[in-house]
């Protein structure tokens, strides 16, 4: 069998180009997952195709890709059925969908994905569950419908993101790292749990200008204990969020909005910063 070598974005976009297409307006988002990877997959591959998808017990993983048992054809897309969030499930389909599409001739056995797997969109930590990402997220959030749910100069808070979630379909942290992606303005993602940055995504305008904390190759990070992060919340300034001064979280001012996810026990803080800063410095993660 010769394999399509597409990419993950010109793959997402091949298959929303059939969404477009063939669905109305109204039923346009959430993207449903199942029955296109059911039928897509049907369709394009007909003696390799996607034959099940179902929830399981999987207690180390959110979901994998099977090969089908011997005497059978295809492949299975298992979930996790602990989990709770529908947009947790519907994610981590796109991101089994798009390991059939990528990876499967590669891996012929199969291919198992944890929770960082599904939360990590940074090429480093695995190219091939980054390509799996790449290709969820734009296939669930396709950019030009995201640009005109929240503009790319837009101030957002968490209500905006969490718009954008119910939309799609998806978790609170894919909606928000898929802002992130395309934002103009200075942003942050710090993903932190017990008092530690985990891993952190900056936008393209906080990079360029020194905003970002480095977390791969080196002692873990701890979260700043006058931030949100650290437990300093109350209802109201976790979604509004809260401005904090310089040398909290930089060495300058940036507003703190925080929200803490039961379903991957890890806290995300979204920093935002005047995008004209008058003399900032650079990161306050000093320990190169």
């Amino acid at each position: 069998m010769i394999e399509d070598k597409l990419t993950p974005q010109k793959w997402a976009f091949q298959l929303t180009h059939i969404l477009n297409a063939y669905s109305s307006d109204q039923e346009r988002f959430p993207v449903d997952v199942k029955t296109l990877a059911l039928d897509f997959s049907l369709h394009k591959y007909p003696d390799d195709p996607i034959t099940l998808i179902k929830g399981a017990s999987l207690p180390k993983f959110d979901g994998g890709l099977y090969k089908a048992p011997i005497g059978k054809k295809g492949w299975g897309i298992i979930f996790n059925d602990s989990m709770k969030s529908k947009g947790r499930i519907n994610y981590t389909l796109a991101h089994e969908f798009g390991h059939y599409l990528l990876h499967r001739i590669d891996h012929p056995d199969g291919i198992e994905c944890g929770e960082q797997d599904l939360v990590r969109w940074d090429s480093a930590y695995g190219q091939i569950e980054y390509e799996a990402n790449v290709f969820a997220a734009n296939l669930l959030m396709p950019l030009d419908d995201y640009r005109q749910q929240i503009d790319a100069k837009a101030r957002i808070d968490i209500d905006m993101i969490g718009h954008c979630a119910d939309r799609y379909d998806v978790s609170l942290i894919a909606a928000t790292l898929r802002w992130i992606e395309y934002t103009e303005r200075r942003a942050v993602i710090v993903v932190s749990r017990d008092g530690f940055i985990l891993w952190a995504r900056s936008s393209e305008p906080a990079y360029r200008s020194g905003i970002y904390f480095k977390t791969s190759n080196r002692p873990p990070i701890p979260v700043p204990e006058n931030s949100l992060a650290a437990g300093l919340i109350t209802t109201r300034n976790q979604r509004e969020g809260l401005k904090l001064p310089a040398g909290v979280w930089f060495n300058e001012d940036c507003q703190e909005m925080v929200v803490f996810s039961e379903q991957y026990d890890f806290a995300i803080s979204v920093l935002l910063l005047e995008n004209n800063p008058a003399g900032y410095i650079k990161r306050f993660d000093k320990k190169e």
